[in-house]
């Protein structure tokens, strides 16, 4: 139907349980940050309920707010009219059910707000088309590798980042590839206006031939500039593959530090690098590198995987992660990469989710 669009009352349900769970989210931030004194219960609640009024009245343009109160005064206003008295002495009754305009009013202004959600909606849809312009559909083929990735953004578009491709050559003959994931600091468009930098700035300085700590230095002195005293900064992994050695050589710039799960069962960490990009010009970045053999595991991700969490506040966290790698470690990485998505709906529940989850996963073979 047109109206469901063909989803069973129990979707439904879901799904209105997870937009009413974001909107709430969305307004209580503003209580969250107002102190509330100690006060009985009742005077609290009422307090709260309060606060809350205003923190959506606030969301809404002085017009719409003026329309919202004078609605809800004819709600709440009992029914009134006059009498007169007409020719021939006969008395004449006018009502006026200010229940039904006030109503009316309601239904104006939930036009209004439909109507603005339409336009930006449409804007957001096309950013997400650009943003998708910039990450790579498939990645290459790569010898002695197979890769899979994806990103989920929290909002339409993301403050996420992942990349794939192949590298200037170094030497004759000699190919090499740069693995990237970034997160952006914040969500919506402030973030992925900044990852659309951070995009350009990677690709534009890998096409010289400086050795990735350079690069990542240079990324990191033109951040600064736009990174608002390094309010948004960027976190990053880069990593370059040499397929004739097997090494992959990284600096890791204050992300969570991916995991090297070998076919043995040892665990290792790449945490070797520097601070996040965009908080200081003058950093300067170490690399490190580790050699893969053929069944090792590499797991880039973002603090939005790790940091899901479910309606009881728990967060889906790394050792769960390792428990879903651990058991399906014989398997290729998409099919690696869908087990990890499932096993985090499955957790989150109905929970909205609150960051952008982004995985690179990389098998050696």
């Amino acid at each position: 139907m047109r109206v469901t669009e063909g989803l069973e009352l129990n979707q439904l349900w879901s799904q209105f349980e997870k937009d009413a769970r974001s909107s709430y989210r969305l307004y209580s931030i503003d209580l969250e940050r107002r102190e509330a004194e100690p006060a009985p219960k009742g005077r609290k609640l009422l307090r709260t309920a309060e606060q809350f009024f205003w923190a959506v009245l606030e969301k809404l343009s002085p017009a719409k707010r003026v329309l919202l109160l004078v609605a809800l005064v004819m709600l709440f206003l009992p029914q009134s009219g006059f009498q007169y008295t007409g020719k021939g002495g006969d008395v004449h009754i006018v009502e006026f059910d200010l229940h039904v305009w006030g109503g009316l009013l309601l239904l104006v202004l939930l036009m209004l707000e439909v109507a603005d959600r339409v336009v930006m909606k449409r804007d957001l849809q096309i950013a997400k088309e650009i943003q998708n312009w910039l990450l790579p559909n498939e990645p290459p083929a790569i010898q002695g590798m197979e890769i899979a990735f994806v990103t989920r953004p929290a909002n339409t578009v993301a403050g996420d980042y992942y990349d794939v491709f192949k590298r200037p050559e170094h030497e004759a003959h000699t190919d090499r590839y740069l693995l990237a994931v970034a997160d952006v600091a914040g969500k919506s468009i402030p973030a992925a206006m900044i990852m659309a930098t951070f995009q350009a700035s990677l690709r534009t300085l890998s096409i010289t031939r400086r050795a990735l700590p350079d690069l990542i230095s240079g990324m990191n002195q033109y951040a600064c500039t736009n990174s608002q005293g390094g309010l948004r900064f960027t976190t990053a992994f880069l990593g370059e593959y040499d397929p004739a050695t097997r090494t992959l050589t990284y600096v890791n710039a204050g992300h969570n530090a991916p995991m090297v799960c070998r076919k043995s069962g040892m665990l290792e960490r790449l945490e070797a690098g520097g601070l996040p990009i965009g908080i200081m010009a003058d950093t300067s970045y170490q690399s490190g590198s580790v050699t893969l053999a053929a069944g090792d595991w590499i797991v880039i991700f973002t603090d939005g995987v790790v940091e899901a969490v479910n309606t009881q506040g728990e967060e889906f966290g790394e050792q769960r992660l390792l428990s879903v790698i651990n058991a399906s470690s014989n398997q290729s990485p998409g099919e690696l990469l869908q087990a990890i998505l499932l096993h985090i709906d499955v957790f989150v529940g109905a929970t909205p989710q609150h960051d952008d989850m982004t995985l690179l996963l990389v098998k050696a073979v």
